[in-house]
C-alpha cells in the first residue's frame, strides 16, 4: 500500500468521523430542543388551565354574591363573607394571570387581558360598584364566557392543538339559566 492509498484511507476515516460527530451533534440538539418545547408546552397548559379555573371561580362567586344581594337566591354565607371570598378569588386570578404573562404568546396574553376586563365587569356589578339591571348582568356574564372561549382559541393555537372550540361545528350557546320564578327577574 503506497502513501497515497494510506492518505486516502486516513481522509475517509477522518471524514466519516466528522460526519458521525456532526450528525450526532445535530440529532442531540434537536432532541434537546424538542424536550424544551414539550416541557414549556406542559407548563403553558398548566398555566392556561389554572387561569381559566381561577376566572371561573371568581365569576361563580360573583354570581352567588349578586344573586344574594339582589334577593334572587339566598346564600348560606353572609354578604361580607361572600365579598371576602370574591376578593381572594380575584387575588388568585391575578396570580394566575401573571403566569400567563410569563409563558404565553402575544395572542394569548391579549385574550387574557380581555378576559380580565370582562371578569372585572361581572365582579363590579356583583359588588355594586357598577350599577345595572338583570339584563346588564346577563350580558356581562355572556361577555365573560365569550372571552373564555376566545382565550381557549388563542391557547389552543399557541399550544399547536388542532381544531376549534367555536365556529360552524360549535354554535354559539347562551347562558344556562333556570326558568324565572318571578317575572321581575326575567
Amino acid at each position: 500500500m503506497d502513501t497515497s492509498e494510506q492518505l486516502l484511507t486516513i481522509m475517509a476515516v477522518v471524514l466519516g468521523s466528522m460526519t458521525t460527530y456532526v450528525t450526532n451533534y445535530w440529532t442531540e440538539r434537536q432532541r434537546i430542543r424538542r424536550e424544551l418545547v414539550t416541557r414549556w408546552d406542559g407548563k403553558k397548559l398548566d398555566a392556561y388551565e389554572n387561569y381559566v379555573d381561577r376566572v371561573r371561580a371568581a365569576v361563580f362567586l360573583a354570581v352567588e354574591l349578586y344573586e344574594h344581594r339582589e334577593g334572587i337566591r339566598e346564600s348560606d354565607d353572609p354578604e361580607p363573607q361572600l365579598r371576602t371570598q370574591l376578593i381572594e378569588a380575584i387575588r388568585l386570578q391575578g396570580r394566575a394571570f401573571e403566569r400567563i404573562m410569563l409563558l404565553a404568546g402575544d395572542e394569548v396574553i391579549e385574550a387574557a387581558h380581555d378576559l380580565n376586563a370582562a371578569s372585572r365587569a361581572v365582579d363590579w356589578q356583583a359588588t355594586g360598584k357598577t350599577p345595572g339591571t338583570l339584563e346588564d348582568w346577563r350580558d356581562r356574564n355572556r361577555a365573560v364566557f365569550a372571552a373564555i372561549n376566545t382565550f381557549h382559541e388563542a391557547a389552543r393555537t399557541d399550544l399547536g392543538v388542532s381544531g376549534s372550540v367555536t365556529g360552524e361545528s360549535h354554535p354559539d350557546r347562551d347562558l344556562l339559566l333556570p326558568d324565572a320564578r318571578d317575572s321581575e327577574y326575567q
